[in-house]
């Protein structure tokens, strides 16, 4: 057979006209995904990467076969506890899906879990739901609700089987193992039951993806006597539901970026009007948790009103006002720590924080705290130089323990119980690794990147032990939302650092990880420093040794994406390859159309060009589609999308690899004709699919 050549898109010019700037865009048609002439396209471009990649197959079953032998396929998590029932998964061997399980507690006071072992069953066990049934005759299978009532006797569940996020709610009777005729579609995430069980709540999105109405189903009734409880006009807005974990209230949230307002509904009588904490204030966010102190209700309230790292403080359940300023401090802002979260319980309440660059985890025993103002924090602490930590599942109000999540670059995801009053950690389960893995085998180091600007930029580095410098290096970023990249240990990974390539994440502007101040100089009309933050950060292993130019691959996903369309127009010589997952490429295209899915719900990250030239200007100079280069070398880079994607869809990178084609650029697109924004589902498809990336990696950088 003819080697196939690059798919060469046809061009078929598009205006676009805002602030008196016209550009012609030549490949927009490719949006219409319906199109007999998009499909042969997209079919064209997997075919010239399968083609390009064919010499890897071996390399690629190596990997895979790497990622699989290292994991415990048969395996279970830890139980939690939730009424009468200890709740868990299971894995099995040669199953894409995992299965949800529990089994009946045997003391009502003791609170360890009981040790279950692999493959022996477990005595009383119920299956609640098993993927791999639910999951037959479907390419693609996601769950967007699981809820357990909380007299264990009923099941809420949804399932995306299209990879678009709309789901299909159903409600499973657990003493039977029937579902009940109840049957909802179009739902997005996270239905969860009233504390009585009578009714589920559950949102529904508009036609552009956003969840903006809140239901009221009661269960066994006609879905078309579901009462409508908030629909949301503003399009910056999305809504979301919860129950405190006291079941004193049911909580609403109407949240965007940057603005938020919370309702509660009495847990006590789902069925009255919800009402309004403090009123919306632009640019105020806050959040929500009931708690009892000194024998008196409280409602502990996180905000950022005047406190940018966001303040504690305190009010009482039927107090009126507007917002903090007549309210009772507990944790007053601090310039060192961003303030994340708090979780209240009947003994104690867990505080989930930053402070230089790691997560903390902080307790507070409520014995003998008379108000919110005698609150004090103590917090947990470990002994890596590098680490993430925080508070895992841990539903019950009465609970005398904390569960939680800990890991780093080289020590896997351990689960641990902390108990409250003796502060004893119990390590309950670490992830097993296959294969003779030792964490001792390998290194983890924290570098300091001198922005342009002057601003420090945090790297994490992973390594083996004895691994040469200068060496191969995966350099990752992502950099948007606020979102930290914590240090974890991936099982995939160590097909890399076995080989001899150094693993580093960029912690660039944009992202949370050195407070509420990191995320505001890396979004809207600063959001070049996220792209800046990372080739500073490229710089810097180079000069210092760690990697060289030829020897380096940057990868990103999603906004990360974005990052890494931006770093190849900004210095495509520092990187031999770019690894760009479902990348948000064509991003001025796509905020300024309002109809596009949660285009609007954006405009709080990036900014309005629509309404405003600034911001219009200012995307427009970044933009990696609108900003490809013809005087430059590019280095090899690899797209990978999905066709059902709603958050970054498909068109975005197909457009951007049709421009770099213009230029010569040694670029190819994988497309998923199955599945959305979080890629191909299923566990051994997601290895697959991990593999075949990181085998295009290695041959990028001369190791395969």
């Amino acid at each position: 057979m003819a080697s196939l050549v690059p798919p060469r898109a046809a061009i078929r010019p598009t205006e676009r006209l805002h602030h008196g700037d016209r550009v012609i865009d030549n490949y927009e048609w490719l949006r219409n995904k319906d199109s007999d002439d998009v499909v042969t396209h997209l079919t064209a471009e997997n075919a010239y990467t399968e083609q390009e990649n064919a010499h890897l197959d071996g390399l690629r079953q190596q990997i895979f076969g790497e990622i699989k032998d290292r994991t415990l396929e048969t395996d279970l998590s830890v139980p939690v506890r939730e009424g009468d029932w200890w709740y868990y998964g299971r894995s099995v061997e040669g199953k894409e899906y995992g299965i949800h399980c529990r089994a009946p507690i045997t003391d009502a006071d003791d609170w360890a879990p009981p040790v279950l072992t692999p493959g022996v069953d477990v005595p009383g066990e119920q299956v609640l739901l098993d993927g791999n049934v639910e999951a037959e005759g479907h390419d693609f299978f996601s769950l967007g609700s699981f809820d357990v009532s909380r007299d264990g006797e009923l099941l809420a569940w949804a399932v995306d089987t299209e990879g678009d996020e709309r789901f299909t709610l159903r409600i499973r009777n657990l003493l039977t193992g029937e579902d009940l005729p109840d049957e909802i579609h179009n739902t997005s995430h996270g239905a969860t039951f009233s504390p009585d069980g009578r009714f589920v709540f559950y949102t529904t999105v508009d036609e552009s993806w956003r969840p903006d109405t809140l239901w009221r189903h009661e269960v066994g009734t006609p879905t078309r006597a579901d009462v409508v409880i908030l629909s949301e006009p503003d399009e910056r807005f999305w809504v979301g539901v919860g129950v405190t974990r006291s079941a004193r209230y049911i909580v609403v949230v109407v949240s965007s970026s940057v603005t938020s307002e919370w309702l509660l509904i009495d847990g006590q009588d789902a069925t009255t009007e919800p009402r309004v904490l403090w009123p919306r204030q632009d640019d105020v966010e806050y959040s929500v948790e009931h708690a009892v102190i000194g024998g008196e209700d409280w409602l502990l309230v996180l905000h950022n009103s005047g406190a940018p790292n966001f303040e504690l403080v305190a009010v009482r359940p039927d107090a009126t006002g507007t917002g903090p300023q007549d309210a009772t401090v507990v944790r007053a802002h601090s310039d060192e720590a961003r303030l994340e979260d708090v979780e209240a319980f009947a003994g104690h309440l867990v505080f989930g924080y930053r402070r230089e660059g790691l997560s903390r985890l902080g307790i507070t025993v409520l014995d003998g705290v008379t108000s919110p103002e005698a609150i004090d924090i103590h917090e947990v602490s470990f002994d890596e130089p590098l680490y993430t930590v925080g508070a895992s599942a841990n539903p019950e109000w009465e609970q005398p323990n904390v569960r939680l999540s800990y890991g780093s670059l080289v020590t896997p995801a351990t689960v641990y119980d902390l108990d409250v009053a003796t502060q004893k950690l119990t390590q309950l389960k670490q992830q097993p690794v296959l294969g003779g893995y030792s964490p001792g085998d390998y290194e983890q180091a924290r570098e300091w990147a001198t922005a342009e600007d002057g601003t420090l930029v945090p790297i994490s580095l992973v390594w083996k032990r004895g691994t040469p410098r200068p060496a191969p290096l995966l350099l990752y970023g992502y950099g948007s939302y606020e979102a930290s990249m914590d240090p974890a240990m991936s099982i995939a990974r160590l097909s890399l650092l076995d080989r001899g390539v150094t693993f580093a994440i960029a912690h660039v502007r944009g992202g949370g990880e050195l407070g509420r101040a990191w995320y505001e100089n890396g979004k809207t009309l600063t959001k070049k420093n996220t792209f800046t933050d990372f080739v500073a950060s490229a710089r810097h292993l180079i000069d210092a040794g760690y990697t060289t130019p030829d020897a380096l691959v940057a990868e990103g996903g999603s906004a990360g994406g974005l990052l890494m369309g931006a770093v190849a127009n900004l210095a495509p010589e520092l990187f031999a390859g770019i690894l760009a997952e479902v990348p948000f490429v064509d991003p001025l295209t796509s905020i300024l159309d309002p109809d596009l899915p949660l285009t609007v719900i954006e405009w709080d990250e990036w900014g309005n060009p629509l309404e405003n030239p600034e911001v219009y200007a200012y995307m427009k100079s970044y933009s990696p589609y609108e900003n490809v280069r013809d005087d430059v070398t590019y280095p090899r880079i690899l797209a990978v999308t999905s066709i059902n994607d709603t958050r970054v869809l498909y068109v975005e990178p197909a457009k951007w690899v049709a421009r770099l084609r213009d230029v010569g650029a040694p670029v190819q697109l994988k497309i998923e004709m199955s599945a959305g924004h979080g890629g191909v589902s299923g566990r051994y498809n997601a290895w697959r699919e991990r593999a075949f990336e990181l085998a295009w990696v290695l041959d990028v950088l001369g190791l395969a």
